[in-house]
């Protein structure tokens, strides 16, 4: 079969370059490893978590939170069986939604591992039954990436876990130490830790989440502590290796010290890295560099012409909707467009209650760079909105140009964060002012009034509600 497109990986970013590639024309077929559409994202990743994310939150408010909105009930318990086989229908669903979707445009879809046989071949190999060969005039790799597992971790799927045995556990741990402060690893810490669980977080840097602006891991470590969470910062894990029923762990702080704990489950989450095993690079010599993410120029296309990479396997952050905007700008590209991508401008979202969400520089990369900015800062508690919902922690951050006053990059920790992030976006794509969010109407009481606020204050200190 011969093929104008051929997308190798069903994630985000593959379904979405495919789909948008049949949108512009081109014969195309999309390659899956697994049996089911939607890679790491949908199956193992963002949507699983996600919903237990929400399931376990809802669980918190209603032991902690309704009694204080007159709603009471007694002997509230967690029915984790009941809360896994929601998560799964929901990944069930989500799933048979892209398979929807690639019927709709047109999409051959093959199930198996794809391989480069030359630049133009590719070998289809499924779990079961025959190899098939298909040609194609261009490739897009989106094969994703795959948890890093920690030097001296025994990683065996039962009690050294990573994020993918986490979303299936069969019980409330009574204690799980997490190594790696980041989004991964924070996320499933609250997830556990609003059930009950008694978290403890070995990271080896001084912060958590450090991709991000530095005070929102200061704000977030409040929150989180307030769940009885445990902080060891400037440590590594040495090792972790389970001994019956229980994970015995050493760990040694950059002074030397030594540590050791035991705790139900050890949860590794210090990132990922790509996926590009068994996919025949070398047959085509497509280049990696020295972190094993394959090399691409302006237009996403790798050393080889009409072969191109995007996501997970190739330079950036590892983000579900990065990926899908890559898939769309080389399909465009592809197609002859001009399509353009403002990587300073894709957000970064960490779903934890209060969420926590950023765009743009943060304040840590303007000191770097030396460029002269403003702050200005409004925290939660001063809104009513989030006095009625009871949703106090955090704070909106603007970060503004000292002279322009152009919008540089926005943080926040607080409710709906994830959503209210989309607001910063748009502004800064359109090379906003503070002063022009503050000159905004924003609904009352909302929580977006936050934004407002802290731009107000960016500008000469004006912040009307506090």
């Amino acid at each position: 079969m011969q093929y104008d497109v051929t997308v190798i990986g069903s994630g985000p970013g593959g379904y979405v370059a495919a789909i948008r590639c049949a949108q512009l024309g081109m014969k195309t077929a999309i390659i899956e490893k697994y049996n089911t559409l939607g890679g790491t994202c949908l199956n193992v990743g963002c949507i699983p978590s996600k919903a237990l994310l929400d399931s376990s939150e809802h669980f918190h408010q209603a032991k902690h939170q309704f009694k204080e909105h007159g709603i009471l009930f007694d002997n509230i318990k967690v029915d984790m069986a009941q809360m896994i086989r929601r998560k799964n229908e929901v990944v069930s669903k989500t799933c048979e939604g892209v398979k929807f979707l690639m019927k709709k445009n047109k999409i051959d879809v093959y199930h198996g591992h794809g391989s480069f046989i030359n630049k133009n071949t590719i070998r289809i190999s499924p779990k079961e039954g025959e190899i098939k060969q298909i040609t194609t005039q261009k490739t897009i790799i989106a094969t994703g990436s795959k948890p890093i597992i920690v030097p001296g971790a025994s990683y065996d799927k039962k009690r050294v876990i990573t994020s993918t045995e986490a979303l299936n556990l069969e019980e409330v741990p009574q204690n799980m130490v997490i190594v790696g402060g980041g989004v991964i690893g924070m996320e499933l810490g609250s997830v556990f830790g609003r059930l009950g669980t008694k978290i403890t977080v070995i990271e080896f840097t001084d912060t958590l989440i450090g991709s991000m602006d530095r005070t929102m891991g200061k704000e977030l470590q409040k929150v989180l502590a307030k769940l009885g969470f445990d902080f060891y910062f400037n440590t590594k894990l040495t090792k972790a290796q389970t001994v019956g029923n229980e994970v015995h762990i050493t760990a040694e702080t950059l002074e030397g010290k030594s540590l050791e704990m035991k705790a139900d489950y050890c949860l590794l989450s210090i990132g990922r890295k790509p996926y590009t095993e068994g996919l025949g690079l070398e047959n085509v010599g497509i280049r990696l560099d020295n972190k094993g993410r394959i090399e691409t120029d302006a237009n996403l296309q790798t050393n080889v012409p009409g072969i191109y990479a995007i996501g997970d396997v190739v330079k950036g952050a590892m983000l579900a909707h990065k990926a899908e905007e890559e898939g769309i700008f080389v399909a465009e590209t592809i197609a002859g467009q001009r399509p353009h991508i403002n990587y300073k401008l894709i957000p970064n979202v960490v779903y934890t209650w209060p969420e926590v969400a950023g765009v743009g520089y943060t304040e840590e990369e303007l000191k770097a760079e030396g460029k002269k900015y403003k702050v200005g800062t409004f925290p939660f508690k001063a809104l009513g909105r989030a006095r009625a919902s009871m949703d106090l922690d955090g704070l909106a951050k603007v970060l503004a140009d000292a002279s322009t006053d152009e919008i540089l990059g926005i943080h926040i920790i607080g409710p709906r964060a994830a959503d209210m992030i989309a607001e910063a976006v748009v502004a800064m794509e359109y090379r906003a002012s503070a002063e022009d969010i503050a000159r905004m109407s924003h609904a009352h009481p909302t929580f977006t009034e936050a934004i407002k606020e802290a731009c107000l204050a960016a500008t000469e200190n004006r912040a009307l509600h506090i």
